[in-house]
């Protein structure tokens, strides 16, 4: 008699929890929640995109400046060095650009 109900509650315990795991699972596959792990998911790519262009920048900088260090143009300048003088032209003369008109092909005899 012990046997069978041993056996009885542990089926009976087994149905429980497999039923409640196959609930769970129901209620994750809704499309609401869908959209919601797809939303999550889309805004954790999107800080470790910030994150990797971040690390991406601040390498960058580093190896800068080392370029810089190597080339010696961190260091001081050299004041017998004439300094270079730049001129900003500005061109007023030059035309605005003309944007080309699309028109449809009906009137084109082509093969294809």
């Amino acid at each position: 008699m012990f046997r069978r109900t041993f056996w009885f509650t542990a089926g009976a315990a087994a149905g429980v929890w497999a039923t409640t795991k196959v609930n769970r699972k129901l209620k994750q596959l809704t499309p609401e929640n869908l959209a919601v792990q797809a939303a999550n998911k889309a805004v954790e790519a999107g800080h470790r995109l910030k994150d990797f262009a971040l690390d991406v920048r601040d390498n960058m900088a580093d190896r800068e400046a080392e370029l810089g260090d190597a080339l010696g143009l961190t260091g001081p300048v050299d004041p017998e060095l004439p300094v270079r003088r730049f001129a900003v032209v500005e061109n007023h003369a030059a035309p605005p650009p003309k944007y080309i008109e699309t028109h449809p092909y009906n009137n084109r005899n082509e093969d294809h």
